[in-house]
């Protein structure tokens, strides 16, 4: 094998090597969107977990079942369960909700 060639296969060799690094670099993959989704989840619940419910007989606020599962259903990484319920909840007593 002449010299030219193999400088010219090692050259691509890297090229091809540098594209993919940029590819996953670039690409968001889906670990870090279930991360993503996992924290939002988690700050809905403690939102809803502070500011929604029915007054306890401490004076504080109790969450009813729904809110429970729903944040449930977010510890699990049942995301997509929980995400709705609880942003409905939020919605539904005068939050605006947080950036996702």
């Amino acid at each position: 094998m002449s010299f030219m060639r193999q400088q010219t296969q090692c050259v691509r060799h890297g090229l091809e090597r540098f594209m993919l690094l940029l590819a996953c670099a670039v690409l968001p993959s889906p670990a870090v969107a279930q991360s993503d989704d996992a924290a939002y989840c988690a700050q809905l619940g403690n939102l809803a977990l502070r500011y929604t419910g029915s007054a306890g007989g401490d004076g504080g606020l109790r969450p009813d079942f729904t809110t429970l599962g729903a944040i449930d259903d977010c510890n699990k990484g049942n995301t997509a369960a929980g995400i709705p319920v609880l942003e409905k909840k939020l919605r539904s007593n005068g939050f605006t909700l947080p950036r996702r």
